[in-house]
């Protein structure tokens, strides 16, 4: 039996690496299933995973000094509607079914104080959250003191130019 010295074999481990990383990109790897905050909503009954969007915008407050939010089934009402309203209508608006307050109320929904989030065309949770933080007014509702419930909604609209329409409530 031949024996290969350590430092002839360290050379040939080296020499081998690249090799088999360069082998290792043949085999085919199946892409990462789209769950959670990556789900695409551009499709036929698309769910949004909305534990998960919760506790994205929880983690995202908790990080800025501010407490959780808790899903509320009316504030979700109010916002499958308005997403509902604006797929519909193929438009982007805060106003399409009257102001929030004005829809709140309307719903006989108790709060003091609420802000609302709507977006269209982000495919993702991941997406829309990402254009929320980064637009100042949105990210100051993300934000916002004292929310401690919430309702979210998204709707899929394929002959819509956005395809996606997206709505976030918070209310104390």
């Amino acid at each position: 039996m031949s024996r290969v010295s350590r430092p002839a074999a360290a050379r040939l481990a080296f020499a081998a690496a690249p090799l088999l990383l360069l082998l290792s990109g043949c085999a085919e790897t199946p892409p990462p299933p789209e769950t959670g905050l990556y789900r695409s909503m551009a499709a036929p009954g698309a769910r949004l995973d909305v534990a998960a969007s919760r506790d994205l915008i929880s983690l995202y407050r908790r990080g800025h000094g501010l407490g959780d939010v808790v899903l509320d089934p009316g504030l979700m009402a109010q916002a499958e509607a308005q997403s509902d309203a604006m797929a519909a209508r193929d438009k982007l608006s805060h106003a399409l079914r009257g102001g929030l307050a004005e829809r709140l109320d309307h719903a006989g929904y108790e709060k003091n104080r609420a802000v609302e989030n709507v977006s269209a065309g982000y495919d993702t949770m991941a997406e829309v959250f990402s254009g929320w933080r980064q637009s100042p007014p949105h990210n100051a509702n993300l934000l916002a003191p004292g929310m401690k419930r919430m309702g979210i909604a998204v709707v899929y609209n394929p002959k819509s130019r956005y395809k996606v329409f997206w709505t976030l409530e918070l209310a104390d």
